[in-house]
């Protein structure tokens, strides 16, 4: 039997576990977290990420955890409501896309792939090619052998980085940071996102049914100089220089960030590679092809992804350079056409302009009142529609049809 590493717990990571011990591979899961993360933001689900979630018999679980937003507001310095817009075409969601916590879909997954060994609380530090295997060093000091390694370890892949350089030739940035949080509930309206835009930055609040608390994110252009990813502190007083002078309820949730548990901080970002394999290691999701947050369709490239890998590694026979070939084949076209909404999308999330903003909430209010509204609802979804659905899938294996 094939054994596989995969370094990364998060979405991509488990869904490759649960496909690899479906197409006969024995997959061992490192996470560098101490235990399971159940936090992060909310997360869309769209086209052939949901067909990958059926042939899981996962749906059900999923659509289950649905985040049950209803409305998006757009409010102004003063609290003052300036449009709404439903919560599904905020989110250019169709038909049967799901919105879900990333904490709730990683639980899910994870849960489902059911005797994978997961070693939380350690990481690849080394690899060194064998005859017939890697050799894989673990910052807790342990060696082990394996047949491939996949990093599905994130933006900032270590898996990435030990075999193929500095991530510095291959992040894109694309002029803007992102900051991510839990806040009380009190900041929140159930089931409804608030938006306050201001020009070159945006700040927004929501809080799921029933959920104990809040989530707010802050989305500004990329300073000149930013701090590293450990300094906390460094970027509360980021957020603070960024949003001073803000309306609404931003002073309130500036002063908050020193209570919050998982401030996340970091510059939006895709992965832009020639090749996502070398040797017996390959990469997948956002260590290979990240889209960034703006997309929208992060989640679904994991997703997709680890299918088409598996597939791809199984059909080859046990010669991995034949499988990831076939794997980058088939989804370099699927991964284009999602990056390529990344900065069409920001143009929407991030105004330039008090009078772009103007503009926008103008035309959000008298949208429900125009001609031929649903055409213009419709025009507005196809990029993501398209895009989502712009793969052909293998067939599953058998044991999982």
């Amino acid at each position: 039997m094939t054994d596989v590493l995969i370094s990364g717990g998060g979405v991509a990571g488990c869904a490759l576990a649960w496909w690899l011990r479906h197409r006969g591979f024995r997959p061992t899961v490192v996470e560098r977290a101490a235990a399971p993360r159940d936090g992060g933001y909310k997360v869309d689900v769209r086209g052939a990420a949901l067909t990958v979630l059926d042939r899981m018999g996962l749906t059900g679980s999923v659509r289950a955890h649905d985040t049950g937003m209803r409305l998006a507001r757009f409010l102004d310095r003063r609290g003052r409501q300036l449009a709404t817009m439903d919560a599904a075409l905020f989110g250019g969601r169709t038909g049967g896309d799901v919105e879900i916590m990333r904490g709730d879909l990683t639980r899910i997954l994870r849960a489902a792939t059911g005797d994978v060994e997961h070693r939380f609380d350690d990481s690849v530090t080394a690899l060194r090619p064998t005859a017939d295997g890697m050799d894989v060093t673990f910052a807790r000091g342990a060696h082990r052998r394996f047949d491939l390694v996949i990093g599905a370890d994130g933006l900032h892949s270590t898996v990435r980085r030990l075999a193929f350089g500095p991530e510095s030739a291959y992040l894109r940035p694309l002029g803007h940071h992102i900051a991510i949080c839990t806040v009380p509930s009190g900041f929140g309206e159930e089931r409804v996102e608030l938006l306050h835009p201001a020009p070159g930055r945006t700040v927004g609040v929501y809080r799921t049914a029933g959920a104990p608390d809040a989530r707010a994110l802050f989305l500004f252009r990329s300073p000149a100089e930013a701090p590293d990813q450990g300094d906390a502190a460094g970027q509360r007083a980021l957020l603070g220089r960024a949003f001073a002078g803000s309306g609404w309820r931003v002073p309130e949730l500036l002063a908050a960030l020193p209570d919050a548990p998982d401030l996340y901080l970091d510059a939006m970002s895709q992965v832009r590679m020639e090749r996502w394999s070398s040797g017996r290691v390959g990469l997948v999701g956002d260590a290979a092809y990240a889209a960034s947050p703006a997309s929208g369709q992060g989640t679904s490239l994991g997703l997709v992804g680890a299918y088409v890998l598996a597939a791809a590694l199984a059909e080859a026979g046990g010669q991995p350079a034949a499988g990831f070939a076939a794997y980058e084949q088939r989804m370099r076209p699927f991964v284009a056409a999602n990056q390529a909404l990344a900065e069409r999308n920001l143009k929407g999330m991030v105004l330039g302009s008090a009078t772009q903003i103007r503009f926008q909430t103008s035309m959000l209010r008298l949208l429900p009142r125009l001609p031929g509204r649903e055409r213009m609802v419709s025009r507005v979804a196809e990029p993501i529609r398209r895009a989502s659905d712009a793969i052909t899938l293998p067939d599953p294996p058998a044991r999982a049809a």
